[in-house]
């Protein structure tokens, strides 16, 4: 019996309690190969490997299909790449992992450094020496919370753990090992592998607030007037949740979830006031308003509470502010400024604590300073009480005003014609088909310019029911959705077979849908049987530039182009097109699905404008295809892609 380092890296992933690899072999990986043929043959986990095994033609799709499945499962997956060339090709899902705070750990393999058969591995390929780089980390090394290379087989299991203890220790991210090929090949004791057992790594434990820090706060938020509390990835821990919603109840104090990663807040609670990514519109308006009335702001867990520039609390030092956040409060990775001055100069306290566990520790006090106690002054707690009644009339207001305009946006006046279908009421068509399954569906949102509409319209309500990538790299959605479907499965099994989702939903934009190389994510979707729906918000190319440019230069020589197409950013194949109409002739997104996955994935377009219909006629049609592609999805178990035609950018 023959057993490598190879051996000993594969079983300490496994016993580690990573599940799936999302790999994407190379000349590199002959020992990894060879051992995981012969957990098959020799039947050591009835005929299959440990870790699964996810063959991904696409290494950024990896990736992103390991995001997804650690958002779900709460736990890491590994991704194996090829040298220098397939590091690099996990392209912007590095971005997205880092950002996004998600535990992955990626192996890469390295060009051997024996040329003339010195060891078992030495160069026998001509790529071998072109492959071999002077620093193959330095390609990731700034995105990674750990990197090491693996030198023997004799302390594998020890790099292993130390580097999964790194990543699932906030701030939790990436963590990169790599080795040359003979180290992979070098043949091991027999004892060494039989007698190989580990715990899976134990991450840090939750920080708590100092006691003075906790009184601090605490006694900034009784006192305020116009408190507000902002927040973008509370929910990455869905047990913070309900402590954020008991504290904002307590004192009725608005919320709102600025460039949210994850829900955070329950659509339907009374004090959440809006969900903003802080682009112009009437939720950023009301966002502004806020911010310039509050004397008091607590920042949960938030990379971009506001955009300094545009929008931030009152100029005057009356304004205090508190940030509280598990992993990097100083945000280190952001090279310029520091965090308090760049935000505000009102900026009191930065304090690196657990959300969870930091807002259970001011609820505390909060419940102790508003009880009814003989020895307090009862003027004083009857002062506090009807700040906090009005408050929660107020803020109420905001809330029921924010649902209504929702719903006006959504609503289509029978048998007028309005010209095109817009996003508000795709979603709305979504989320009444889903309505029987709501509880137990997730939205992956990637829909860019369209991102906080969709986060609006898509109405979540349970933690855990929409994600986006954390992160800006775009290409993220459709490989999640595979990763999501797959750690569904895989936790399904310790809940007696009960799943989580019945619907897994991917809302993306015409150009993220080909970021998201979709020729290899539909082939691992139809290969593993992870069926998922991907509704394409097709405007014809990418409005988000559009947008930037228009920021800066609104009267500039851009604001007068006719078409994205003159601009560079439009998708139709006739460079000359002047009509911002839906006859455009551009990629026919849903049957590059079909293609892919010879047939077994659903795909239909749908023209949400028509001078023929009335926009009641076609928000019916878009329903019944939708109802039909979830249909297909939830049945048959096959993907299926909604192209929604939209007026083009």
């Amino acid at each position: 019996m023959v057993y490598t380092t190879s051996s000993l890296f594969l079983k300490a992933l496994s016993v580690a309690g990573i599940t799936h690899a999302f790999v994407n072999w190379g000349s590199d990986h002959p020992a990894m190969l060879e051992e995981l043929q012969r957990q098959r043959s020799q039947g050591e986990h009835r005929g299959a490997t440990s870790p699964c095994v996810i063959t991904c033609p696409n290494e950024m799709v990896a990736l992103s299909a390991a995001q997804g499945y650690a958002q779900v499962t709460g736990k890491p997956a590994a991704v194996i790449i090829h040298v220098d060339v397939g590091t690099q090709a996990l392209a912007g899902a590095i971005h997205n992992v880092d950002r996004g705070r998600v535990p992955v750990l990626i192996y890469a393999g390295a060009s051997p450094f024996t040329s003339r058969n010195e060891l078992k591995g030495s160069r026998n390929e001509w790529i071998m020496w072109l492959q071999d780089i002077p620093d193959q980390t330095a390609i990731v090394r700034q995105y990674m919370r750990y990197t090491a290379q693996i030198n023997s087989g004799r302390n594998v299991v020890q790099v292993v753990k130390r580097a999964l203890q790194i990543a699932t220790s906030e701030p939790k991210g990436p963590v990169y090992l790599w080795a040359r090929r003979e180290v992979m090949e070098e043949e091991l004791p027999v004892a060494l592998y039989s007698s190989l057992s580990m715990k899976p790594p134990i991450g840090i434990a939750p920080a708590a607030l100092s006691p003075v820090y906790t009184v601090a706060i605490s006694n900034a938020l009784l006192t305020a007037l116009h408190p507000l509390i902002i927040t973008s990835h509370a929910g990455r821990n869905q047990d913070a949740v309900s402590s954020l919603l008991t504290l904002s109840t307590l004192l009725a104090i608005p919320v709102f979830c600025t460039c949210p990663s994850t829900v955070n807040v329950p659509f339907s609670h009374p004090y959440l006031c809006g969900i903003t990514y802080l682009s112009p519109g009437p939720t950023t308006d009301t966002f502004e308003e806020h911010l310039r009335t509050s004397d008091t702001v607590l920042v949960l867990d938030s990379d971009i509470p506001w955009i300094p520039s545009k929008c931030a609390p009152r100029n005057d030092s009356s304004a205090r502010i508190f940030i509280i956040d598990g992993g990097d409060p100083l945000k280190t990775s952001v090279t310029m400024g520091t965090w308090d001055a760049a935000l505000h100069r009102g900026v009191e306290l930065i304090c690196r604590a657990d959300t969870e566990v930091a807002v259970g520790q001011v609820i505390d006090i909060i419940k102790e300073n508003i009880r009814d106690d003989p020895l307090k002054l009862e003027t004083v707690t009857t002062e506090i009480r009807e700040r906090i009644k009005e408050r929660a009339q107020r803020t109420e207001q905001v809330h029921d005003k924010w649902i209504a305009r929702l719903d006006s946006a959504e609503f289509v006046p029978s048998a007028l014609s309005v010209g095109f279908i817009s996003v508000p009421h795709i979603m709305r068509a979504l989320r009444e088909i889903t309505a029987p399954i709501s509880s137990k569906s997730l939205i992956i949102n990637e829909a860019i310019s369209n991102y906080g509409i969709v986060w609006e319209h898509a109405r979540p309500e349970l933690p855990g029911s929409l994600l986006t990538s954390g992160g800006s790299s775009l290409g993220y959605a459709l490989g999640a959705c595979v990763g999501a479907v797959l750690g569904d499965l895989v936790s399904s099994t310790s809940r007696g077979g009960t799943r989580n989702y019945d619907l897994v939903t991917a809302v993306i934009g015409d150009g993220t849908f080909m970021f998201g190389v979709p020729s290899s994510a539909f082939w691992i979707a139809r290969r593993y049987d992870t069926p998922f729906l991907t509704i394409v918000l097709n405007n014809g190319g990418w409005r988000s530039p559009k947008l930037s440019m228009l920021a800066v230069h609104p009267q500039g020589h851009g604001s007068n182009a006719h078409s994205g197409e003159q601009l560079s950013v439009g998708f139709s194949f006739d460079p000359h097109n002047k009509s911002a109409q839906s006859n455009r002739i551009s990629p026919n997104y849903s049957q590059i699905a079909v293609a892919a996955t010879d047939g077994w994935t659903w795909g239909k377009s749908v023209l949400l404008g028509s001078k023929e219909n009335t926009a009641d006629v076609v928000l019916q049609t878009l329903k019944e295809v939708i109802s039909e592609a979830v249909r297909v999805v939830i049945e048959e178990k096959r993907c299926a892609v909604v192209d929604c035609i939209m007026e083009a950018l």
